[in-house]
């Protein structure tokens, strides 16, 4: 399987302090990939520097064999629209009523998308995961775990070709944690790409065809499901990792 997203010597530092340090490693085309490791390690900012949210301070991140900081206006919309993210903390915009949050990106990547088709696909998203309130309400309004359902709808409005996922599940009782992770496998199957960060082992178990933990800011080591499957230490150990 072919390398969608690489990091070369890949650093990041902030208020003095280095958080990723001289980081290699690729994720494959249509596989899912947990980031693992524990608290503070560093995965959230890896995640967001493969997504290009973050720009590191050295090294090079590259979709597909380019540099996404040297993309074109255009290569960069086409970049965006192809990948998704979901914040830890959902990240709505806090000004802006549900149905304009999810029109947003349709209005920016799909401009000659009429507004009943916008509104169509709005409305496909919102019941693929699950969301029962009015749209037109602020983000304010909602609880923690309902924010998570608007910001995973946000993810999937466009049809992204690579997801990236911080803690999906975080806020969501196990019914709707499920129901996602069944949207998840469902994309896997689709052979969409996905790195994820969760601190349940059961999806990095039932999802990620790769894990690669990450200490100190380094990737440690990479293994792949079949690896953790075969070696009941080695699950521990994960297990013990991504829970302390």
């Amino acid at each position: 399987m072919a390398t969608i997203l690489e990091l070369k010597n890949v650093s990041f530092s902030a208020q003095n302090q280095n958080i990723v340090q001289n980081l290699d490693c690729t994720f494959e085309e249509g596989k899912a990939t947990a980031l693992v490791g524990p608290s503070g390690c560093g995965k959230s900012t890896v995640l967001k520097l493969a997504a290009g949210i973050l720009i590191p301070n050295q090294g090079v991140v590259e979709f597909r064999g380019r540099d996404i900081y040297k993309l074109s206006r255009r290569e960069n919309l086409d970049f965006r629209r192809e990948s998704a993210f979901v914040f830890q903390d959902s990240a709505l915009w806090a000004n802006q009523d549900l149905f304009h949050i999810l029109e947003l990106p349709l209005l920016v990547h799909f401009p000659d998308m009429s507004k009943s088709d916008r509104l169509t696909r709005i409305m496909e998203v919102v019941e693929e995961v699950g969301y029962r309130r009015d749209l037109y309400i602020r983000p304010a309004n909602l609880s923690m775990g309902e924010q998570k359902l608007i910001a995973f709808a946000r993810a999937l409005i466009c049809g992204p070709h690579i997801f990236f996922l911080d803690e999906w599940a975080e806020s969501l009782d196990d019914k709707a944690a499920q129901h996602l992770t069944r949207l998840i496998a469902k994309r896997q199957k689709e052979q969409k790409t996905i790195i994820f960060i969760t601190h349940d082992f059961r999806f990095i178990k039932s999802l990620a065809d790769h894990i690669i933990m990450i200490l100190g800011g380094k990737m440690f080591l990479k293994l792949t499901r079949e690896q953790i499957d075969a070696d009941r230490d080695l699950a521990r150990y994960i297990e013990m990792g991504i829970s302390s």
